[in-house]
């Protein structure tokens, strides 16, 4: 009997439809357009402006496009993951709003925080749970509206991120396609370079907090970007060795949209041209956990069967890691 892997089977997205341009930042804090084009890559970013609407919101039409691409009822998922750092609340999870939402009533779920590298994460979690044998259809979010927790007065953070929500569906595989490794790693001595200051048990909202900004994204670029370059290129390269592959055997790099030239250092470590990566920081910036997701949304079109992809993240934390995946479709 041929092993079981889990395979993605169909992937869905979800974009807002507002648009914050470099322009738009121009008027709001001190940066230029080619400033931040220079530095990220990024052109725009998009936004989930209206009101009363979470992270659930963009996560639950993403996973209703693969149901109907699949011709599945909500009834038919087994268990909703859901990585994110900007979840609809801090408890419930988010995975159970958005089971509620999709009418998903058989699925049990949970959330998985580990920034950028949330979805890789998450796709290995879920990846296991399918090669147990007990889970047959498993659905991974990455998913975040970073706009709730971004101060658009702080032009080294506000210039970088964007909503957005992807997800994929896994099922059992027994043609060798699927996710067939990983490695995953985690640095807690990063967190001082990014993080959120407040709003966890160690500092505890309060109006002070409050006042002092200390609820939305802090970041040491610098540093983060050092970090970031040699994590994700360090990674992918081990990840290709360790599997006696090249970049000539993969198709397609699938990088955390991060920084432009973060995925063009790591690009360059394994070996692939630019046109074997997936790019689209310069439309939707760093959506955070769906920055992949949203990649084999887009690509999903020219992606083959038993072609060999590279999903390659790095997070605050520090967390970061590198997946191979063979396309099963």
């Amino acid at each position: 009997m041929n092993k079981i892997t889990a395979a993605i089977t169909a992937v869905g997205g979800y974009l807002p439809e507002t648009k914050l341009t470099n322009a738009d930042l121009e008027k709001m804090v001190d940066t230029t357009d080619e400033w931040i084009k220079t530095r990220t890559g990024i052109h725009e970013r998009r936004i989930l402006k209206e009101p009363g609407k979470a992270n659930s919101d963009m996560i639950v039409p993403a996973i209703q496009e693969i149901l109907n691409k699949k011709g599945l009822s909500p009834l038919d998922i087994d268990c909703i993951i859901c990585a994110t750092v900007t979840p609809d609340y801090v408890f419930p999870a988010t995975a159970n709003v958005v089971s509620d939402k999709l009418g998903a009533t058989n699925a049990w779920g949970y959330d998985l925080g580990a920034a950028c590298s949330g979805f890789l994460f998450a796709l290995t979690t879920g990846a296991a749970l399918i090669e147990s044998g007990r889970y047959k259809k498993v659905v991974v979010a990455g998913a975040d509206k970073m706009s709730s927790i971004i101060d658009y007065t702080d032009r080294n953070t506000c210039i970088i991120f964007g909503d957005g929500a992807g997800a994929v569906l896994l099922e059992p595989n027994s043609e060798g396609n699927g996710v067939l490794d990983s490695i995953l790693k985690s640095d807690g001595s990063g967190r001082e370079f990014l993080h959120m200051k407040a709003g966890g048990s160690y500092s505890p909202a309060t109006i002070e907090t409050v006042m002092a900004k200390q609820h939305f994204v802090y970041q040491e670029g610098k540093t983060v970007f050092k970090f970031a370059v040699k994590g994700m290129a360090d990674v992918s390269a081990e990840l290709l060795e360790r599997n006696n592959l090249t970049g000539n055997d993969i198709a397609w790099l699938v990088p955390h949209q991060a920084n432009l030239r973060i995925i063009d250092a790591t690009a360059e470590r394994v070996g692939l041209p630019k046109e074997k990566v997936m790019i689209n920081i310069q439309r939707y910036g760093n959506t955070t956990s769906g920055t992949i997701p949203l990649c084999l949304w887009e690509w999903e079109k020219q992606l083959k069967k038993g072609d060999n992809l590279v999903l390659a993240a790095f997070g605050g934390g520090f967390t970061w890691g590198a997946i191979l995946v063979k396309w099963a479709y």
